[in-house]
């Protein structure tokens, strides 16, 4: 885990500018504190940050082949680096490190742009490729790690995160009101857009060409079903797959030169991941988990009892609402956009805890849900497609409240309102966003909050649609259960789980998270697997208990799902909450912003006091947080933005200068 920053000169040369691109390196320094580099060449300029962790001594940033004509920064890791190097070595490539980085530039030399289709990993790299003045720029196959860009005055732009770019202060930095509207229908903006105006998004399973002053981009890599499956071979056989390829899996992503930790939620995720780590390598386990001092929300009971089973040494942070209310401003200014819910800032203070522990890298569980079937939007949508062909029926909600036996909910607790709430999109049942109507319905509440100005130049926007442009052609004739994990992985997965909740929680804290269920090999395996091994009723990772079953206990095996979540409006309504809350929602704010209209949102915030001590609506505590992250947002980088001091010289491990 890095960061990667530079620009680029799309016509014509340029001197450096040198200041420019300390500050950017500066700016990002938190994603890698371990050391910096920067290359200065009259048509490129590339910086990094890096965070150790493979060929300490000999993996610095920028790094070259061999005639100093090819250049790159890299952010993330190729697990199968070894044996790609014996590959290439065959094929008479020279290695002077034993970095992953330096793999990398010769498997650019010797295939070319598809030289990101032979690696196994999670990445985002820069090549400036001399010869012909080109620059090559891609990111892994989920989008594990970020990359933005920018074009302002003939120069290209590009940061592991957007403020990055903002380090240049000619580039404007507003919101972008269609990203906005994106953000509250899905969670998240679908790349190239996000929420700030002409800042882009580099899609997963993309890469970007620069050459001759022409932009363009191109996928190599996207997840695809069958249109039929194979229900004659057994399910052991299978899970007896499904267990070889995660094995595998987790011995790559336990390969560093520093210690490795692991993720422990309580739930069957982390512990498949930890108990394969345990069972299948010599790998001294440290364990890291969260606990909530609201009940509703702790699950380290399980905690306790999967870190006992396993032995291994186990490290717990407790949050409160304090906690939260406190960083949530810090979660902002690295998530870089608003989210709907608090549950990245205990996610954070957990990578504080590990980076505490003196530990640079930790395997989560991210990714089990969309590729295997876990999430309540997958139960949900085989029950509606069912319900669909009976719109009347009066025993369907009933199946639909058994799907939420542990969330502490409010008006979900009817059988009513349940059947209501689910019914709604039949209509639209052969529209490709069919399963996630209901989450929908619930998030873009807030756009109720808007101001009239907002609602007015948004009033013909179509954030619905904002996924359905490049779908696979055979999509139509795809599985209903096979559509909405193929919508879950390119909306949710990319731009929230592996964002807000992942990538920017970690590394505030310089830390890499490794996802063994994102091994794309695995993933490929998993389109495959017949829907009813997946969901086997409403046994949501049906196949993963089979293939784990002897390796966990019967409790965690058997256990009710329950969702990451984290207390929301309750954190900052409490008697001792920060002040900044009321600042940030005051009338004179919100007016300065000109987002939200301040006399609704006035409404909500007495709403949500009054009701401090209770579980509001999902649609009630996702609008406030929506509002308050987007307040913070604008204060952060809008109103306000810092700009760091730039990096001094002599701070430089690696300091390369082509002019």
């Amino acid at each position: 885990m890095c960061g990667i920053t530079g620009f680029f000169q799309l016509h014509g040369e340029t001197d450096p500018n040198i200041d420019l691109i300390s500050k950017m390196v500066k700016a990002i320094e938190h994603r890698g504190p371990d050391e910096y580099g920067v290359l200065f060449d009259r048509k490129a300029v590339l910086g990094h940050a890096r965070l150790s962790i493979i060929d300490l001594a000999g993996g610095s940033q920028p790094l070259s082949n061999e005639d100093n004509s090819v250049w790159i920064v890299f952010n993330g890791e190729i697990y199968n680096y070894i044996e790609l190097r014996v590959v290439l070595e065959k094929a008479g490539h020279k290695f002077r490190t034993n970095s992953d980085t330096e793999v990398i530039v010769h498997a650019y030399e010797e295939y070319g742009r598809d030289c990101v289709k032979q690696f196994n990993g999670q990445f985002a790299f820069c090549i400036y490729d001399k010869k012909d003045e080109s620059l090559f720029i891609s990111r892994d196959r989920f989008g594990i790690r970020p990359l933005f860009y920018t074009v302002h005055n003939n120069q290209f732009y590009f940061g592991s995160e957007i403020k990055t770019i903002f380090c240049d202060p000619q580039v404007r930095r507003k919101i972008d009101l269609d990203g906005l509207d994106q953000l509250f229908t899905w969670w998240t903006t679908a790349p190239p857009k996000t929420v700030f105006e002409n800042i882009s998004e580099l899609a997963a399973g993309h890469s970007l060409i620069i050459k001759d002053g022409n932009i363009k981009t191109e996928k190599y890599w996207e997840i695809t079903y069958p249109e039929t499956f194979d229900y004659t071979r057994s399910v052991d056989s299978w899970a007896e797959e499904m267990h070889g390829l995660l094995v595998d899996s987790v011995r790559l992503r336990l390969r560093a030169d520093v210690p490795v930790g692991a993720y422990l939620s309580g739930g069957l995720d982390s512990a498949v991941t930890t108990a394969l780590i345990k069972n299948f390598t010599d790998t001294k386990v440290e364990t890291f988990s969260i606990a909530f001092e609201d009940k509703a929300f702790d699950e380290s009971t399980y905690q306790t009892q999967m870190s006992d089973f396993l032995g291994t040494n186990h490290h717990v942070i407790k949050c409160n609402y304090k906690d939260i209310a406190e960083n949530f401003p810090r979660v902002i200014y690295h998530t870089e956009k608003p989210i709907v819910r608090t549950a990245p800032t205990p996610l954070m203070l957990l990578s504080g805890l590990v980076e505490q522990t003196g530990f640079k890298v930790v395997l989560t569980g991210e990714g089990s849900d969309e590729l295997i079937g876990g999430y309540d939007i997958f139960k949900e949508t085989l029950i509606r497609k069912f319900w669909a062909k009976f719109p009347n029926s009066k025993f369907r909600p009933v199946a639909l409240r058994k799907l939420y036996p542990t969330l502490p909910v409010s008006q979900a607790d009817t059988g009513a309102y349940l059947g209501e709430f689910y019914k709604s999109g039949f209509a639209e049942i052969e529209k490709y966003y069919f399963s996630h109507i209901p989450r929908m319905n619930t998030t873009t509440k807030v756009k109720m909050f808007f101001s009239a100005d907002v609602k007015e130049t948004l009033k013909n926007n179509s954030a619905i649609d904002a996924f359905g442009g490049d779908l696979p052609e055979n999509f139509d004739n795809w599985h209903h259960l096979s559509k909405a994990q193929y919508v879950e992985a390119k909306s949710l997965l990319a731009g929230y789980i592996l964002s807000s909740q992942g990538d920017r929680m970690l590394t505030a804290n310089s830390i890499e998270g490794r996802f063994p269920f994102l091994d794309h090999r695995f993933a490929e395996f998993c389109a495959t697997i017949p829907p009813g091994h997946k969901i086997f009723g409403l046994n949501e990772k049906y196949l993963l208990k089979r293939a784990m079953k002897k390796e966990l206990p019967k409790e965690i095996v058997n256990r009710v799902k329950q969702p990451y979540m984290a207390p929301d409006s309750n954190s900052f309504v409490q008697h001792d909450s920060p002040s900044y809350t009321q600042d940030i929602l005051s009338e004179k704010s919100l007016e300065q912003a000109g987002l939200f209209n301040p006399k609704s949102v006035s409404r909500l915030v007495a709403k949500c006091t009054k009701m401090a001590d209770k579980h509001l609506s999902f649609k009630d505590n996702m609008s406030f947080i929506s509002i308050l992250s987007t307040q913070l947002l604008h204060e952060k980088f809008i109103a306000g933005f810092e700009i760091p001091k730039p990096i001094e010289k002599s701070d430089y491990k690696t300091y390369v200068d082509l002019r």
